[in-house]
């Protein structure tokens, strides 16, 4: 049947079959038009943009992708649509938001990661999609990767282990009548391979292990996944010997294909064929000869199309390979029983709206919230919470769905959610305050930790603010901001007298020595998505019907030190705080010696250019007349003509701002300058520089932008007229996509300043200059 359908099929459409675009750039008519293979929503992309669409949105988005693949006028290949639910189905309103992996490996519970798997395909079913990028195998190796908590820990065992159990949930087993069935998902093993141990955890980067660790330590989860039934498997970012993994035959084709007889898809990351050396993301014909199946060309797939045609014309591909692709593409649509069903809104489970976010799947959160939290220090059995008593709880994630949900919640980079997005979801706050009600205590909440009632005992909680990817990659593993609010927190408390209880949630072990000091109890929570409450279970001991306790051992080492990053079992030398698997009972005895607190300061972020009346990590101000760039302090400086004059002004808070005075026309120009940055990356994944200025800036004296780069000074022009804008009752905050800088001709490879400038005299006031996600 696949041999005939190839048969039938002209080049173009078979070229078709292996793209896969993104829902926010191809419409419903193109996937006809083109005869597209897959479509993916991309961890910002939505129905209609609408980042809250309803299940019947996305629902109804399906049926018309699936509709427009089947049309009498071409060949009738279902389209596969393909999500990142990495835990949970988490771009979803609503859903089910479960523990991230590092969360699932301090259980070590495989058949609790298999249900968890079984729940998310449940779900991901009810919005009429296929396929899930999940689960990531990497063996994270340097804890400063920002995407260690997509890692089940540091150990390959575990990592195969807990791999192997989610694909089995997600698709169920192999051989059996439900593998694949009408409740089940296709599952990709990612990233292929080694993207978790790149040269100082940097994401994207160049992988450092001998062929011997390549087998033995970034391998273990393919070995185990693929003997689980992976169909699918996403090739690496990252490169091994210099060559990109999206370029890497010896591994695609010599090792996963013709070694290991893998006849699944072999499918790309965004745009990731593009870094091939020599290629682009719409022209990269090496990536398919490597042995790649399906290129992810989220925007640049019609350009993709046109490139692939040109070069199996000219031989550059052949024939039998662009037929390889094609073949492992249909077999996958023939083994998920794609070419058999009805539209998605008419497959049996798709129908049954009840599944997302129900009773059962958040139950089986619970239980995961649970068995994920390691007790790291109870001094003088501090835990379990004795009742009845008066409890304070503090800290800025004591009450916060985006940092107890982390990255991949909602949106790609998380942040921003509401008690509203996920209605069954319960904060740490309340989880405190319903046990509490039940034993007879009172609570009381305070972000700051100030009181007017002393307390008998407080519950701080902390944590990394959300991130994704690259964008949470980290020079050390010092935690610790410069204010270093949580410890003088914790320390004020203590100096009254206090118990403090700390819950930290993280990606990652990071460095806390002062935290620690300060604590008489601490608890490693990492990122436990909606059902953080359940965490007041355990420091109560109890869930109101039974006696709990804590579980959870460490899946990664504990540094004692913030520059310890290859902290791994078998490394030399080995010598964490809390060493892998590391974890207390309440029957412990838990008491920590007195650590040191000499800090390892991070490298200053390059992201925000001027906030809270300073420049940021690396930035500068220079007026076009002067000497030399000046980092800003908030001193009145004067070009050296007297025409436009910076002073420190205030903007909701004291001297946060900046005011520029322009007395003249065509005034010498303000630059924001920096040494040359690399900020491709950035353009690429839809990044947007942001500013903040005030209302008063009227659009006949409205700024201009320029940007300098490699490619000279580049006329953006005047903001009002060039960007949309959010109005606040004083403010004005533009959003000025990357993309669109370099469609104007900045080169985004060597970005050197933003210029502000006025065609006639004028008066702005600016208090945030920075680089974000759109919204973020």
């Amino acid at each position: 049947m696949i041999t005939r359908i190839i048969d039938w099929l002209t080049p173009p459409q078979k070229v078709g079959q292996i793209i896969q675009a993104d829902i926010a750039s191809v419409t419903p008519d193109d996937v006809a038009a083109y005869h597209l293979g897959a479509v993916l929503n991309g961890g910002n992309s939505a129905p209609k943009g609408n980042q809250r669409a309803s299940h019947i949105d996305w629902l109804d988005l399906a049926d018309a992708y699936w509709t427009a693949s089947m049309r009498a006028d071409g060949p009738r290949i279902p389209v596969l649509w393909g999500t990142d639910a990495v835990h949970g189905h988490n771009n979803l309103v609503g859903a089910t938001i479960f523990p991230h992996n590092i969360g699932l490996g301090a259980t070590r519970d495989a058949d609790l990661v298999e249900r968890i798997g079984a729940a998310t395909a449940r779900e991901v079913r009810a919005t009429g999609m296929d396929w899930t990028f999940a689960p990531t195998v990497a063996v994270a190796c340097d804890g400063r990767w920002g995407r260690t908590y997509e890692a089940y820990g540091e150990s390959p065992k575990l990592v195969a282990d807990l791999g192997a159990a989610l694909v089995r949930g997600l698709q169920g087993l192999p051989g059996e009548r439900t593998f694949l069935g009408s409740d089940k998902i296709i599952a990709t093993a990612k990233h292929f391979i080694g993207d978790g141990g790149t040269r100082a955890g940097k994401d994207q980067g160049e992988t450092v292990a001998t062929e011997a660790e390549m087998r033995d330590t970034h391998a273990a989860g393919y070995y185990s996944t693929l003997d689980a039934g992976a169909q699918t498997i996403m090739a690496s970012f990252s490169s091994w010997g210099g060559r990109k993994m999206h370029g890497h035959q010896a591994f695609l084709t010599d090792l996963l294909k013709t070694h290991w007889g893998f006849d699944g898809v072999v499918v790309g990351d965004w745009d990731g064929h593009g870094q091939i050396a020599g290629a682009i993301p719409t022209d990269c014909p090496d990536a398919l000869m490597a042995g790649l199946d399906m290129y992810m060309a989220p925007d640049s797939w019609k350009g993709l199309h046109a490139s692939l045609l040109r070069h199996l014309e000219s031989g550059r591909i052949s024939g039998e390979r662009l037929d390889d692709a094609v073949r492992r593409v249909l077999r996958l649509k023939f083994r998920a029983g794609l070419c058999s069903q009805p539209m998605p809104s008419a497959r049996p489970h798709s129908a049954t709206t009840g599944v997302i976010g129900c009773k059962a799947h958040t139950g089986l959160a619970v239980e995961a919230v649970r068995k994920s939290a390691v007790l790291l220090k109870n001094a003088n059995h501090t835990l379990p919470l004795k009742s009845p008593q008066h409890i304070l709880v503090t800290g800025q994630a004591a009450d916060d769905l985006s940092m107890q949900c982390g990255g991949w919640s909602l949106s790609w980079q998380g942040g921003i959610l509401d008690i509203q997005d996920y209605p069954h979801a319960e904060t740490l706050l309340s989880g405190v305050r319903r046990i509490a009600a039940k034993r007879g205590s009172t609570v009381s909440f305070a972000r700051d930790g100030h009181f007017r009632k002393k307390p008998d005992i407080a519950i701080h909680v902390f944590g990394e603010a959300p991130y994704a990817e690259f964008r949470g990659d980290l020079s050390t593993l010092d935690f610790h901001l410069a204010n270093d609010a949580d410890t003088e927190t914790l320390k004020r408390l203590q100096g009254v007298g206090i118990p403090v209880v700390c819950i930290f949630l993280s990606g990652r072990p990071l460095w806390v020595n002062s935290v620690l000091n300060a604590s008489d109890a601490f608890v490693a929570a990492f990122l436990p998505g909606t059902q953080a409450g359940a965490l007041a279970d355990l420091l109560f001991g109890t869930d109101g019907k039974s006696d709990l306790d804590f579980t959870g051992k460490l899946p990664f080492s504990w540094p004692e030190y913030a520059d310890q990053h290859h902290l791994n079992v078998g490394s030399f030398p080995y010598a964490p705080l809390f060493p892998y698997g590391f974890g207390l009972s309440l029957k412990d005895s838990g008491n920590l010696r007195v650590l040191h607190e000499n800090r390892v300061l991070p490298q200053p972020d390059h992201s925000t250019i001027f906030e809270h009346g300073m420049t940021g990590g690396g930035w500068s101000i220079r007026l076009d007349d002067a000497a030399k760039s000046t980092c800003w302090q908030g001193d009145t400086e004067r070009s050296s003509s007297g025409a436009v004059e910076l002073k420190a002004a205030d903007l909701g808070q004291q001297e946060n701002a900046i005011q520029i005075s322009w007395t003249r026309a065509r005034s010498a120009p303000v630059i924001f300058s920096h040494d040359a940055l690399d900020l491709t990356r950035e353009t690429n994944a839809g990044f947007c520089f942001t500013l903040t200025i005030t209302k008063h800036a009227g659009t006949a004296k409205e700024p201009v932008l320029s940007i300098h780069s490699g490619s000279g000074r580049t006329e953006i022009g005047g903001l009002c007229r060039l960007v949309s804008h959010a109005c606040t009752d004083t403010t004005l905050t533009f959003e000025i996509p990357l993309r669109a800088l370099a469609e104007a001709g900045v080169d985004m490879s060597h970005f050197e300043g933003v210029e502000l400038s006025a065609r006639a005299p004028t008066r702005l006031i600016l208090s945030r200059l920075a680089l974000v996600m759109p919204n973020g």
